[in-house]
């Protein structure tokens, strides 16, 4: 059965729930507002990361929401090219004081930069750090293409929970998702709204048809792909928006339509290191 709310959830491999709509907040003019206003509009999902500087802003707009801790899903990504253990255990100390919500529910390594040695070690030390009862609740990965994935399998090491790549109809990464598809990883889609390349006339008739805007027909042709967008907004009435998705669905015309845009990497809107060595 299709989502019905943005409460709606998708169940990680590790068992842990997660809201399958969260809000981006990379370079958000206004952070603690875009929380603010998300939360209240019932979005139960934010992600941020170390390279955004906005973790405190973050953790104080959740508490101050009144929405139990419990009740809020938040994805992190570490700094990327830790080239040790101790650096990584001393990268999440420093996400869990910045952010002062008592753990995180989801830590990812934010790009494959640095080599093979250095993602399976940043990987391995997060794992440790990981469970039930530490501070971190999950781990992934992000920007991960196919090769970096395989870095971390042929280690022996756990599949990753999540791999947060971007995703729109311009950027679809076939490839990428195939793997994640076969190998039981949920995909976190960063730049669902593709930086508004919303004009092409196949946008705007899967629009009409619907008399839904750009922004939430590529917001719903990401979850009818079975992936969690992370739509970024600092206007409140844009977030609403975003989350008005889940009283249409897309047909199989529809989605034809907006599938046959894919221009695979060379329709990146942002910084998609899935290819570097």
């Amino acid at each position: 059965m299709p989502p019905t709310s943005v409460s709606s959830t998708i169940k990680l491999p590790s068992g842990h729930l997660m809201p399958i709509l969260g809000l981006g907040t990379y370079q958000n003019s206004d952070t603690f507002q875009a929380c603010e206003a998300a939360l209240v509009q019932g979005y139960r999902h934010i992600d941020t990361a170390q390279a955004y500087r906005n973790e405190d802003v973050v953790g104080a707009a959740v508490k101050a929401s009144g929405v139990p801790r419990d009740s809020v899903f938040i994805s992190e990504a570490a700094a990327s090219k830790l080239s040790d253990g101790e650096k990584t255990v001393d990268c999440v100390q420093q996400s869990l004081t910045k952010l002062d919500l008592g753990y995180i529910d989801l830590y990812l390594i934010h790009s494959p930069h640095g080599g093979k040695a250095v993602r399976v070690r940043t990987y391995e030390t997060l794992l440790e750090l990981c469970g039930p009862d530490k501070v971190l609740r999950d781990v992934g990965v992000s920007n991960f293409g196919v090769e970096h994935l395989e870095d971390l399998r042929e280690a022996g090491l756990p599949t990753p929970t999540v791999n947060q790549i971007e995703l729109h109809p311009f950027c679809q990464q076939k490839d990428i998702v195939d793997y994640c598809r076969k190998h039981g990883i949920i995909i976190q889609a960063y730049s669902p709204l593709a930086r508004g390349r919303f004009t092409h006339p196949l946008v705007q008739e899967v629009c009409k048809a619907h008399k839904k805007s750009p922004a939430q027909v590529f917001v719903r042709w990401s979850i009818e792909r079975g992936f969690v967008p992370l739509p970024k907004s600092a206007k409140p009435e844009r977030i609403k928006e975003n989350a008005d998705v889940f009283d249409f669905e897309l047909s199989q015309d529809d989605l034809d339509k907006l599938n046959s845009l894919d221009r695979g990497i060379r329709g990146a809107v942002s910084w998609n290191p899935v290819d570097v060595d």
